[in-house]
């Protein structure tokens, strides 16, 4: 072979592995989504969370979420966030309410990497429900809903997945459309 051609064959299959991770990994609010990539840098990207990144800003997760982890987030997106009552957001978001914005948070957050197919065996294993403990110290609720899975919060306020199992340097991300208040 031409040793002119090996760097661009190089370049060629450097291209076609960074398309494979976008058909291997779902795209989140219009942006790719890398598994070589933290959950804060891949949800920096997504158009879709910007609230969710601007309230990790302001709560100084970004370290934390950023760290190796794993963790496994439920994230909401910008139209979860508007489903709150009125003011909700602007309130959580001022520096007196730092330490409530976190609970919300941390609420989002489970220790671990864990797929809907963890999700789907732990359920079968516990008559159709599964919970997992938050970072925050209260629990998640999963249930089948159609094709995909409900999650409830403690006080049974209820939402979906709606992308499932987007892979991350540090943990997993599922897109959700409600936020789970603790």
């Amino acid at each position: 072979m031409n040793r002119h051609f090996r760097p661009a064959i190089a370049a060629l299959l450097l291209i076609s592995a960074g398309g494979a991770y976008a058909k291997n990994n779902p795209m989140v609010g219009g942006a790719a989504m890398y598994p070589t990539k933290t959950i804060v840098e891949n949800a920096s990207q997504s158009k879709d969370h910007t609230t969710l990144v601007a309230a990790v800003k302001a709560a100084g997760l970004v370290d934390t979420l950023s760290g190796p982890g794993p963790f496994t987030v439920f994230a909401p997106t910008n139209a979860a966030f508007a489903k709150l009552p009125a003011g909700t957001v602007d309130t959580l978001l001022k520096p007196e309410n730092k330490a409530q914005l976190t609970a919300v948070l941390t609420y989002h957050v489970v220790p671990g990497r864990i797929t809907a197919k963890d999700i789907a065996t732990k359920a079968k294993a516990s008559g159709g429900t599964a919970t997992y403990t938050t970072v925050q110290g209260e629990p998640l609720m999963f249930r089948k809903a159609g094709s995909g899975w409900a999650i409830m919060d403690g006080k049974g306020d209820a939402g979906r997945i709606t992308i499932a199992d987007v892979a991350q340097s540090n943990g997993m991300v599922h897109v959700i459309d409600t936020v789970m208040m603790p």
